[in-house]
């Protein structure tokens, strides 16, 4: 069989090698990959946004499952390009991916559907954007309604960021199109964690909960990122929980987006804040997350391919298996690059240690030192050439052990200006020391 996958990141990394782990008979190609992903896969120079080339290397190539990894070629409708042309695909249409593309369509389709979420404000004024703002009062978040790559958030502690994340997104143009709308947003305390689903329309299978860590420094401190690490699975996630979510939020996100003829096939992906009153989606996406792919599939016992070749196909989950997981911890530290997540630096020679058994190393934003290398295995001499360049994920029987080997081989990478958190899964670290598990964590 074989398998393209569309993406360069770490997340495509990830899939790589678990639909490996999954069959290692399969023939992989990456379009355009990187240099880790070429080490399992045959890598095609076509970029993830060439949707033409990327339906002629299916063709081509006589692919039998096409896996998309980022959000820009589902927003520009590959989905509905490769299923006019009878090829199976994994993931949403262009309708069905609005639920990340368009924050107002997220937010107006959860109303509808008795989501649970926060009350938001849509605008293009920024007379009215602040005058929402002032109106709920700091803390208060500011979102750039279309794709901003991780980075269209802003949680205002003051009037004065919020104000001036105002004007930068709706004057100033920091998102370009994406911030052309803002969504002002009243602030939700709790903490967040994700849920993955597989979804075929109108089933589900859930993952097990990651957490992930956004802010840039140890503490929670600095500016938001895309994600500077993630583990799996959170404590948090209870039978009462999973039930909760599926039924209150993915069942009826789902039906919501069939009523709208955008039936969702795909990963769907739910932020959640477990507030006070109970969980609260903060937002939608519609493919699989990162870097809390990096945390969830190592630790996945079961089979990826077989869910996903059901969806692509246009067949339903009914009676096919729920996800088994392995019985142990996956904390992964991502790697950034200088100057993350601001003006980024590239081209930093990286250096790595000795392989590590329980360690996986997935490559992000890396290129080969020499463009004429081809990539083998051991990994050839590669340079930085992105914001967040590496995500280190070890699995171990405990998280304070999976902790302590991420960190610890995440420290041993060499480039210049590297950045990393130290802190990943510090939470749930701590509620470890006030009520250990008491062993039925994937429950």
């Amino acid at each position: 069989m074989k398998v393209l996958i569309v993406g360069s990141g770490g997340r495509e990394h990830a899939i790589a090698w678990k639909l490996l782990q999954d069959d290692p008979t399969l023939d992989v190609l990456a379009a355009p990959g990187n240099p880790g992903i070429g080490t399992l896969a045959r890598c095609v120079p076509i970029q993830a946004d060439d949707l033409r080339g990327i339906l002629a290397l299916a063709r081509e190539e006589a692919v039998d499952l096409t896996v998309i990894g980022p959000e820009a070629p589902l927003d520009a409708g590959i989905v509905d390009l490769f299923r006019t042309n009878h090829l199976a695909i994994f993931g949403p249409t262009r309708g069905a991916a609005r639920i990340e593309t368009s924050k107002r369509f997220a937010k107006e389709l959860m109303a509808h559907a008795g989501v649970p979420t926060a009350h938001a404000s849509h605008h293009t004024s920024v007379d009215t954007a602040l005058g929402a703002a002032h109106a709920l009062g700091a803390p208060v978040v500011i979102k750039a309604s279309g794709l901003a790559a991780g980075k269209g958030v802003v949680i205002a502690s003051t009037m004065a960021e919020a104000e001036r994340a105002i004007t930068e997104m709706l004057d100033g143009g920091i998102f370009g199109a994406a911030g052309s709308e803002v969504l002002v947003e009243e602030f939700m305390e709790g903490e967040e964690v994700s849920i993955f689903a597989i979804c075929d329309g109108q089933h589900s299978r859930l993952m097990i909960a990651a957490q992930d860590h956004k802010r840039l420094e140890d503490g929670d401190i600095g500016p938001n990122t895309g994600g500077m690490g993630a583990y799996a699975p959170v404590s948090l996630d209870t039978p009462a929980f999973r039930e909760f979510v599926k039924v209150r939020i993915i069942d009826r996100i789902l039906a919501a987006l069939r009523e709208e003829g955008h039936p969702f096939t795909g990963l769907l992906y739910a932020g959640l804040m477990l507030t006070a009153g109970g969980p609260m989606v903060v937002e939608f996406n519609c493919r699989f997350g990162d870097p809390e792919t990096q945390a969830l599939l190592p630790l996945m016992a079961s089979s990826l391919l077989q869910p996903m070749l059901t969806v692509a196909r246009g067949e339903t989950l009914v009676g096919t298996p729920e996800f088994d997981w392995l019985p142990d911890s996956c904390v992964t530290t991502v790697l950034a690059a200088a100057g993350y997540p601001a003006a980024v630096r590239k081209g930093d020679p990286i250096t790595f240690p000795e392989p590590q058994e329980g360690v996986y190393v997935f490559h992000a934003g890396t290129r080969l030192a020499d463009d004429s290398a081809k990539p083998t295995t051991p990994i050839p001499a590669v340079v930085t050439s992105g914001g967040r360049v590496l995500s280190v994920s070890a699995v171990a029987p405990t998280l304070h052990a999976a902790a302590t080997m991420s960190r610890h081989y995440a420290g041993r990478i060499s480039f210049a200006g590297k950045q990393m958190r130290h802190d990943i899964g510090w939470r749930e670290l701590f509620r470890e020391i006030e009520a250990p598990h008491d062993g039925n964590r994937h429950a």
